[in-house]
C-alpha cells in the first residue's frame, strides 16, 4: 500500500466499517475521555485492550455521524498499529485519516497537519521513507506558520522528519533537522525524554554517514548525553518514560552499552508491573 494520492479518494480499510456521510453528526464521541482511557492501556502496556477500545469508538463514531471524531481515532489507530509492526492496517488507517483531513477541509489547520506527521511516520516505518517526505514538508509549512517556536510539536516533526532523510541519504538534511528538534525540546519543561531519543538518533546518523570507526567520539558524546537526559531527576517515571526507555534501549545496545540498554529495560518493566498492581 503505497499512500499514492488518487487513492485518499475512497475508503479502502478493511479494520472496520467505511467512516460515515458527509451529514451533520447524530452524536459526537467524548474525544478527551476516549484518549485519557487509551493512554491507561498504553501506560499498562496492554495493546490489545487499546486496539479493542479504539475500535470500539470508531465504530461509535461513524454510527454518530462525527467525522471530526473519526479522524482522531484513525490518527490514534495510525500510531498504534505501528507500534505493533502491522503494516497494511497502519497504512490502510493513514488512508482513512488523510481522506477524511481532506473531506473536512482541514488540509490548512494544525489538526490536517499532525493527520500527516502520523501518515509520514507510518509511511517511514514500513520502509517508505522517500514517500513519507512530502507528507512532512506540507505538514512543516502549516506548523511553522501556526506554532510559536518552543512547541513540542515542532521538535516531534523535525525529528521524525529527520528519520525519513537518514533513510534516504541525506543525511546533511537529517542532522539540520535532528538540531532543530533538540532547540525546540530544550525550550519545552519536561522536554528532556524527547532530547535523549535525538541525541541517540544523532549517534545513528553519525554511524551511518562517517562509519563507526571515524564517529566514536561523537557517538559516545550523544549516548553519555542521552543517558543523562534520561536520568534527569524531575523526570516522572510513568507510562511514558516506559515507553521513551523500551525505544532507547535497543539504541544504547546497538553501539554496545549494553548496561544502560539493560536499565533501561528493567525500569519498563517496574514501571508497566507497578501500574498493573492494583494494591498500588
Amino acid at each position: 500500500m503505497t499512500l499514492q494520492k488518487e487513492d485518499y479518494e475512497e475508503p479502502c480499510c478493511l479494520l472496520d466499517m467505511a467512516p460515515p456521510d458527509a451529514e451533520s453528526p447524530r452524536q459526537t464521541v467524548p474525544i478527551g475521555r476516549i484518549i485519557e482511557k487509551l493512554e491507561e492501556h498504553f501506560g499498562r502496556d496492554d495493546y490489545a485492550a487499546a486496539e479493542r477500545h479504539l475500535a470500539y469508538w470508531r465504530a461509535e463514531a461513524a454510527a454518530g455521524r462525527d467525522r471530526r471524531g473519526l479522524l482522531s481515532l484513525w490518527n490514534e489507530t495510525v500510531g498504534l498499529m505501528r507500534k505493533l509492526g502491522r503494516r497494511e492496517e497502519a497504512l490502510c488507517a493513514a488512508q482513512e485519516a488523510l481522506s477524511l483531513m481532506r473531506s473536512l477541509d482541514l488540509s490548512d489547520s494544525l489538526t490536517g497537519a499532525t493527520t500527516r506527521i502520523n501518515a509520514a511516520t507510518a509511511l517511514k516505518a514500513f520502509g517508505e521513507a522517500a514517500r513519507s517526505l512530502v507528507l512532512f514538508e506540507e505538514a512543516a509549512a502549516v506548523y511553522e506558520a501556526h506554532l510559536p517556536a518552543g512547541d513540542g510539536r515542532l521538535g516531534g516533526l523535525y525529528n521524525n522528519w529527520a528519520l525519513s532523510l537518514a533513510d534516504t541519504g541525506r543525511f546533511a538534511e537529517a542532522r539540520a533537522r535532528f538540531l532543530q528538534a533538540l532547540a525546540v525540546m530544550r525550550q519545552v519543561p519536561g522536554g528532556e525524554l524527547e532530547q535523549a531519543v535525538t541525541q541517540l538518533n544523532l549517534a545513528d546518523l553519525a554511524a551511518r554517514e562517517m562509519g563507526p570507526e571515524e564517529a566514536e567520539s561523537e557517538i559516545f558524546e550523544r549516548l553519555e548525553k542521552a543517558a543523562a537526559l534520561l536520568d534527569t531527576p524531575s523526570l516522572p517515571h510513568d507510562g511514558y518514560y516506559a515507553f521513551v526507555a523500551e525505544k532507547c534501549a535497543p539504541g544504547f545496545r546497538f553501539h554496545g552499552w549494553f548496561a544502560q540498554a539493560q536499565k533501561l529495560e528493567a525500569e519498563a518493566r517496574r514501571i508497566y508491573g507497578k501500574s498493573q498492581d492494583p494494591g498500588r
